[in-house]
């Protein structure tokens, strides 16, 4: 059972709002298990009418105790939007011991808060742990993951089973373990953070618009002396992607690259950076040679389109800017 540990909620919507109402329908069930905190739907500006549909939905089914629509000003992304939802959970009489974030493409499975307190309870060593994620064919997404690096970029560059096995551990998905385990990252999609983190650390990097922004919180947190950990037993259903558009051939926008930058710039620096495009580069490489001539690289993921053009010429147009240097 759950002590009296108070949990906050909070969501981020860009115009998603039958996701969200869906998010809070699973939700419903276990309001019990906040103690008093609330789910907050932080809707960045959608410019349709999310705001309208989700706050006449939280009128309609009388959940109006317990979850509330803020309007943001502008869209600045999922840092800024999380950022909002955190200072209002902050400032609230009630006080927080938990801050969840949760996806608006993601649905609460029975007790999958439940589960996340009680382990958070248990281990005061723990700042961040994140659930088991199922997709909709009930497989189960990978959501432990270890930090992104330059050698990380190689193996994703390469897809070479024999150096993965060789690099394992910078691989940034390992094998999937289906017991609670520390690692260096969880999905943002359900993840749940002990308050006192953000007390240490502070909040998200707004200069993130959208991807890299939570595994920069992760790095923070782990300099900062806070574990984080897996916790199998809290299971939320996910449908990946959907909240941004984003799919796996579709080129990548600007801002996913601009993230990338950000990301190793400020925990590599920037000649981590240049390794980490360099290392990327030759594994690519050598995986279209491989796959030229047939060698072990027919099953391999491909890249989205333009993928490395896109990816080294921002960098490469970044480099001769004042910005990166003053990340």
């Amino acid at each position: 059972m759950i002590k009296d540990s108070v949990t906050w909620i909070i969501t981020v919507n860009y115009r998603t709002a039958e996701l969200v109402v869906k998010s809070l329908h699973a939700l419903a069930s276990q309001v019990a298990e906040l103690n008093g905190g609330k789910v907050l739907v932080v809707d960045n500006a959608s410019g349709d009418d999310s705001f309208n549909q989700i706050t006449s939905k939280i009128s309609s089914e009388n959940w109006v105790k317990w979850a509330e629509v803020i309007p943001s000003e502008r869209n600045g992304g999922f840092a800024f939007g999380n950022n909002i939802g955190f200072k209002l959970a902050l400032s609230s009489s009630v006080d927080s011991d938990y801050l969840m974030l949760l996806n608006p493409d993601a649905c609460v499975e029975p007790k999958a808060i439940e589960k996340l307190v009680e382990f958070m309870d248990a281990h005061p060593l723990v700042g961040i742990a994140g659930s088991q994620i199922k997709n909709l064919a009930g497989g189960i997404e990978s959501s432990a993951h270890t930090f992104h690096s330059p050698i990380s970029e190689l193996l994703e560059g390469a897809q070479l089973g024999i150096l993965s096995r060789y690099l394992s551990a910078y691989e940034v998905t390992p094998a999937f373990q289906n017991i609670a385990h520390q690692c260096d990252w969880v999905s943002g999609c359900s993840m749940i953070i002990r308050r006192k983190v953000i007390d240490d650390i502070g909040m998200m990097d707004e200069e993130f618009f959208l991807y890299f922004e939570e595994v920069d919180f992760f790095h923070r947190a782990a300099k900062a002396g806070w574990q984080t950990w897996y916790v199998p037993d809290s299971i939320v259903t996910h449908i990946e992607g959907a909240a941004t558009g984003i799919k796996s051939k579709q080129r990548r926008p600007k801002y996913w690259f601009n993230s990338r930058r950000r990301y190793f710039v400020k925990h590599y620096g920037v000649k981590g950076l240049i390794a980490a495009d360099i290392l990327l580069s030759l594994g690519r490489l050598t995986f279209l040679i491989r796959r030229l001539f047939k060698i072990g690289a027919k099953n391999a993921k491909t890249n989205p389109n333009l993928f490395m053009f896109d990816l080294l010429s921002s960098d490469f147009k970044a480099m001769f800017s004042k910005k990166i240097w003053r990340i």
